[in-house]
């Protein structure tokens, strides 16, 4: 095994601990979240060392492999509150299509209207996927995996700094609405977000989640040959 085969992992894992760290030190604060402050470490450190993303993926390809598995742990709060899950079964399931549509629809549209290249436009497509979906729905419709996994990000990141506002702006105040829209705008980071400010409603923002990946990527593979 190679040197940087164990040490881009450790790189990764001690940037991960330093964010957190940071993130509790902040108490919690938005600009702080672990996804943010720790992408920038790892970032810093490729630029510094002139290491590319290719070989950086490559040597990180078991940690990634763990997202998905993470991903369907959020099978268990979902399991847990299924009955109330399925007393909202249709405005969730209209609320989880609009939401898709607007997503991918409009980033297309904007795409085009400001004339960026066709793998540009698909690798932006599915960025309000979970990463691990996002970056294969991106590849097989000919994007770019790493680009996806950027916007996918800096959609989490700018998600959920915009909830807060923009809840308070239109007077969305009911936990289980604010929680499905984190899950469905800002994927993972916005469910990290539900799971600290309200976990009894993180069910809905667990399913906002798996559902839109799985939509995303059959949207975006429909229509990636209309771009």
């Amino acid at each position: 095994m190679s040197g940087a085969a164990l040490l881009w992992p450790l790189l990764t894992l001690v940037a991960y601990a330093a964010a957190l760290w940071l993130y509790r030190r902040s108490h919690h604060h938005l600009l702080c979240l672990p996804v943010l402050t720790g992408t920038a470490m790892v970032v810093g450190l490729l630029a510094l060392t002139g290491t590319g993303y290719p070989a950086y993926a490559q040597a990180t390809k078991a940690l990634r492999w763990l997202s998905g598995p993470a991903v369907i742990a959020l099978a268990v709060p979902l399991y847990r509150q299924m009955a109330q899950l399925r007393r909202q079964a249709v405005p969730l399931l209209l609320s989880l299509v609009a939401g898709c549509a607007t997503a991918v629809l409009s980033t297309l549209a904007l795409a085009r209207l400001l004339g960026a290249p066709h793998e540009v436009a698909l690798s932006l497509a599915p960025k309000s996927a979970t990463m691990p979906i996002a970056m294969a729905a991106a590849e097989r419709a000919g994007g770019i995996a790493a680009l996806a996994a950027m916007a996918v990000v800096a959609t989490g990141v700018l998600g959920t700094l915009l909830a807060g506002p923009v809840f308070k702006r239109l007077r969305v105040e009911d936990g289980d609405v604010q929680a499905f829209t984190l899950g469905l705008a800002a994927h993972a980071i916005g469910v990290a977000r539900t799971l600290q400010a309200r976990p009894e409603a993180a069910a809905f923002a667990a399913l906002a989640m798996s559902a839109n990946g799985v939509l995303t990527a059959c949207l975006v593979a429909v229509v990636a040959g209309w771009v």
